[in-house]
């Protein structure tokens, strides 16, 4: 929309061309500084973000001729001081140095060991998990003998790259060829890390794995919780963000690890809306009330079912609710509002017989139905 807030905008802009373009001119002699910005910023602003990253790498190849050895050495000295050491959490560096790897990639494809000494590098100041997937899919000996390596380095960044760059299903990310459950004896190094920019990435990548392997996930997080190589709190806070996928789809052996009961006799005694209807961009409101005769603690989560057309299985989304405790004289009273979204893009809404289950402990309880209307 015009004049709204434009991610690509912040991130890459003519402000951080031109520190990019400083840090090149002062290790790369003959270097155009002037004419890099130039060549950049004629179409920088007609671009999404991804492409931006492209259209600098193109720029960069065509100003930095030369064998992939020389391209290296000035990619190194141009870049910064790393990231703050110190932090622990949130800091993915500057994405202007994310051209960096695409020209990596480009350049230094047959050439994996430097091609992975740059990346060391480059990661240390912008997150490098996409470019080093095609070296994984190219040259896998010789990545995850590198990352055997990563996984005791000193900058928490390049730890995280070990678990991140082997995502099995990383956000926007290329496939990778290795054999998923190759990466777990270097997440079995990196889950008793102090730092949790590197353990949420375990978390992220057992939470990816848990879609196709979920016994060895379950394995893997009883074996870490014996080993006590994680402060229990951590550990704990990895077992919850690792587990979400299969907390939805209610496993009972992760919802036991959890502290949760799949069969705890815990009743719906109370589903009602407030309405019969409702409007594509309207809210619903649903009221529940559970009950138990002993104490019970519940994960409760409620499921809806999206209409998609005569003769069609409706969409499920799973989406929480909250958590607490149901004993004999205290029932648990819940309320929640949903918007029908009007203009999702996760989501076509199709007016008509729409659905709300209430799972309690990964089990379906009861739902009710609503009408959406146009």
């Amino acid at each position: 929309m015009a004049g709204g807030f434009s991610l690509a905008d912040q991130l890459f802009n003519a402000q951080k061309v031109g520190v990019l373009a400083g840090l090149v001119e002062g290790a790369a002699p003959g270097f155009d500084a002037g004419a890099f910005q130039a060549a950049v910023m004629a179409r920088l602003p007609d671009l999404e973000l991804k492409a931006r990253i492209n259209w600098i790498a193109d720029c960069l190849d065509a100003a930095l001729p030369g064998d992939f050895e020389t391209l290296a050495g000035v990619i190194i000295a141009a870049l910064p001081a790393p990231c703050d050491p110190t932090l622990s959490d949130d800091d993915f560096g500057d994405f202007i140095f994310a051209p960096l790897g695409e020209l990596v990639v480009r350049r230094g494809m047959d050439r994996p060991e430097r091609a992975l000494d740059v990346l060391e590098q480059v990661t240390q100041r912008f997150s490098m998990e996409y470019a080093i997937r095609p070296f994984l899919n190219a040259h896998e000996e010789v990545v995850f003998a590198r990352l055997q390596a990563w996984c005791s380095h000193n900058h928490y960044h390049v730890r995280r790259l070990v678990s991140e760059g082997t995502r099995p299903k990383l956000p926007w990310g290329m496939k990778i060829s290795p054999a998923a459950e190759r990466a777990l004896p270097l997440l079995d190094r990196l889950h008793g890390d102090r730092t949790r920019f590197v353990t949420r990435s375990v978390a992220n990548h057992l939470n990816d794995l848990s879609k196709a392997m979920p016994g060895a996930v379950m394995d893997r997080l009883e074996d870490w919780q014996k080993a006590g190589w994680q402060q229990a709190g951590e550990l704990a806070w990895m077992h919850r963000h690792a587990l979400r996928t299969l907390i939805k789809d209610g496993d009972a052996r992760a919802l036991a690890m959890l502290g949760y009961r799949a069969e705890a006799p815990v009743r719906l005694t109370r589903l009602a809306l407030d309405r019969a209807e409702v409007a594509v961009g309207d809210q619903i409101r649903f009221d529940l009330v559970l009950e138990a005769d002993q104490d019970c603690p519940v994960l409760v989560d409620y499921i809806l079912q999206f209409h998609r057309g005569a003769g069609l299985v409706p969409r499920r989304k799973v989406m929480k609710l909250g958590q607490g405790m149901v004993g004999s004289d205290r029932p648990l009273r819940m309320t929640k509002r949903y918007r029908v979204p009007k203009d999702a893009t996760t989501v076509k809404i199709v007016p008509g017989p729409h659905r709300i289950d209430v799972q309690v402990n990964g089990r379906v309880l009861d739902g009710v139905d609503f009408e959406v209307t146009g």
